[in-house]
C-alpha cells in the first residue's frame, strides 16, 4: 500500500462563503479568493463547468464544411460539451504545401476564410447557431508563422526572421511549409492584435486556442488579452506547458516564453501529464509517479490555476496514433482520468465514435462515425463534470486527494464540502480490489457512494467497510452529496 497523498488545491480554512462574494456576470464567481498576483486572468463565468470539444472541420463530414458540421450541434449539445474549438479557418498557402490540401496551420490570409470550409457568412451562421445551442466558440490561431506565399511576405518582409543567408526560415526544421514571424517588429504586433480583435467583432467568437504560444513573446499575449477583454469576456487556451518542453523543441534551440497563465491565458496544455498518463497506460511507469507530477504542478501554479487534460488531439492522433493504438484496452480508463482529474477536459473529434485510425493531416480523411458507440460514455463524463460542484474548473477551494490502492490502479477523490466524486481505474490485466473511503469527514452525514456507471463494478460492504472489484482495464466513478 502506498502512503496516502493529500494534495489540497487550497487550504479550506482560507475559503470564504459564496454569499460574501461579489457577483460579476463576466467572470467566474467562486467561493474562494482568486489566485494571488501576478495570476490576474479573469476566467469567463461560463468556463466553470466546461469541457472543450475540438472540431476538425475538414475531416468531420464528407463535405468538410461549416454547414455540414452545423448539423452535429444538437448531438454535441446533448453530450454537454460547452466550448467548440474550431481548427484554423483561414486559407492555406500553396507554396511548399504538404500533401494535397496542406496544413491548416500554414496560414495564407489571416483575415479571410478558407473557401474549402465555406464563406464568412457560413462561419458567422455557425457561430450564431452554436450560441443558440448554448456553446461558446474559439478559433485556432497561428500567430508564430505564416505560409511562404502569405501576402505579408511581400507587403512587410521585415516582419519575418531570417537565416544566416538572409532568407526566410521555418521556425522548426521539420516545418518546411511555413516561415517564422519576428515579434520584435511593432507593426507585426499591431497587425496581429487588430486581426484577432477583428474575428471577435466580425464573427462574434469567444476566444482563441493559440498555436505554439510559447514561441511568441508573452507580453504580446498579455496585451492582446487585455484588448480582447474590452470587446467581450474571452477564453484563451495556449498550446504549451511550462512543466514540459513540447517535443518539437531541441534543447538550446529556443528560449521558450513562460508565465503564460499569469495575465494572458486561462489554460495551457497538460503535456507533461499527458506523457505520464500514456506511460502509465502502457505499463512503462508505476502509478505512484502521479503524486510526483501533482507535487510539481502545485509548486509551479497556485490553487485555482488549471491545465487542459486530454487523451487525444489533432496532433496526437496524427503523429502518435489514436488512443487505441497507444493505450489499447486502457483507452477508456484513461478517458475517465482525463475527464475527471483537476483540469479543463478536452474531447477530440471522433473520440465518441471510438475512432481507431490516424486521420491524415494534409489530405482529406473523413471520420467514420459508426453510430457513435461511445456517445453515452462521454456524455456521462461531461454531464458529471457540469453537474457536480467538486469537479468545477478554477475552484481553489475544492480538494483533490490521490488515494492508496493496489499496483496498477489509480484512485482519487475530489471534494467540495459534503459533495464528492471518487474515481478508480485499473490499468492492469488482473482484477483489483479497491477500498472506498468513508462517506463523510464532516459532522453532517453524507449519502453512501452512488455508482455513476451502472454497468461497472459496484461497491460492496464487508467487515472492513466498502470495497469494489475492478475488472482488468476497468473503471468506476462514485459520487455523493450531503443528506437533506
Amino acid at each position: 500500500m502506498r502512503n496516502l497523498l493529500f494534495l489540497p488545491l487550497l487550504a479550506l480554512a482560507t475559503c470564504q462563503s459564496a454569499s460574501n462574494q461579489k457577483t460579476d456576470a463576466a467572470t467566474q464567481t467562486a467561493a474562494c479568493p482568486p489566485p494571488p498576483a501576478p495570476f490576474t486572468v479573469r476566467h469567463p463565468a461560463w468556463m466553470h463547468d466546461a469541457t472543450i470539444y475540438q472540431v476538425n472541420v475538414r475531416q468531420y463530414t464528407p463535405e468538410g464544411t461549416f454547414k455540414a458540421f452545423e448539423q452535429h450541434l444538437p448531438r454535441l449539445q446533448q453530450m454537454g460539451v460547452k466550448v467548440l474549438w474550431l481548427m484554423p479557418i483561414n486559407p492555406i498557402g500553396t507554396l511548399k504545401r504538404k500533401g494535397t490540401l496542406g496544413s491548416a496551420y500554414s496560414v495564407y490570409d489571416y483575415r479571410a476564410v478558407n473557401p474549402q470550409l465555406g464563406t464568412l457568412d457560413d462561419l458567422q451562421h455557425l457561430v450564431k447557431e452554436a450560441h443558440a445551442h448554448g456553446f461558446y466558440v474559439i478559433l485556432d490561431w497561428v500567430a508564430n508563422h505564416t505560409s511562404w506565399d502569405n501576402p505579408l511576405t511581400r507587403q512587410h518582409p521585415d516582419w519575418y526572421t531570417r537565416n544566416a543567408q538572409g532568407n526566410f526560415q521555418p521556425p522548426v526544421a521539420d516545418w518546411q511549409d511555413v516561415i517564422d514571424l519576428d515579434y520584435s517588429k511593432p507593426g507585426l504586433r499591431r497587425y496581429m492584435n487588430e486581426t484577432m480583435a477583428y474575428w471577435v467583432k466580425t464573427a462574434d467568437i469567444d476566444g482563441y486556442r493559440c498555436d505554439v504560444a510559447g514561441l511568441v513573446p508573452t507580453d504580446f499575449w498579455d496585451a492582446t488579452r487585455a484588448e480582447l477583454e474590452k470587446i467581450k469576456p474571452v477564453f484563451m487556451l495556449a498550446e504549451w506547458d511550462e512543466l514540459h518542453d513540447p517535443p518539437f523543441l531541441k534543447r538550446g534551440e529556443f528560449t521558450p516564453n513562460t508565465h503564460l497563465l499569469e495575465k494572458a491565458f486561462d489554460a495551457t496544455y497538460a503535456l507533461r501529464l499527458h506523457g505520464l498518463l500514456d506511460s502509465l497506460g502502457r505499463g512503462q511507469k508505476p502509478t505512484r509517479e502521479l503524486a510526483r507530477y501533482y507535487a510539481a504542478e502545485r509548486r509551479m501554479y497556485p490553487a485555482g490555476v488549471q491545465l487542459m487534460t486530454f487523451t487525444s488531439s489533432h496532433d496526437i492522433n496524427a503523429w502518435d496514433g489514436s488512443e487505441y493504438e497507444r493505450l489499447g484496452p486502457n483507452a477508456q480508463p484513461m478517458a475517465v482520468l482525463t475527464a475527471l482529474l483537476p483540469g479543463v477536459p478536452l474531447i477530440y473529434s471522433g473520440q465518441e465514435a471510438a475512432l481507431k485510425k490516424r486521420l491524415r493531416f494534409f489530405d482529406k480523411d473523413t471520420i467514420e462515425w459508426n453510430n457513435y458507440p461511445l456517445q453515452n460514455f462521454y456524455t456521462k463524463l461531461v454531464q458529471l463534470k457540469k453537474q457536480h460542484p467538486a469537479l468545477h474548473n478554477y475552484d481553489g477551494c475544492a480538494e483533490f486527494r490521490l488515494l492508496p490502492g493496489p499496483d496498477k490502479t489509480v484512485m482519487f477523490e475530489r471534494r467540495k464540502g459534503d459533495a464528492a466524486v471518487l474515481v478508480a481505474v485499473n490499468l492492469g490485466a488482473q482484477p483489483q480490489v479497491v477500498h472506498l473511503p468513508a462517506t463523510s469527514t464532516s459532522p453532517k452525514p453524507a449519502q453512501q457512494w452512488a455508482a455513476v456507471f451502472a454497468d461497472g463494478p459496484q461497491a460492496a460492504s464487508n467487515s472492513e467497510g466498502l470495497s469494489a472489484t475492478l475488472p482488468p482495464h476497468g473503471y468506476q466513478v462514485w459520487q455523493q452529496f450531503a443528506k437533506k
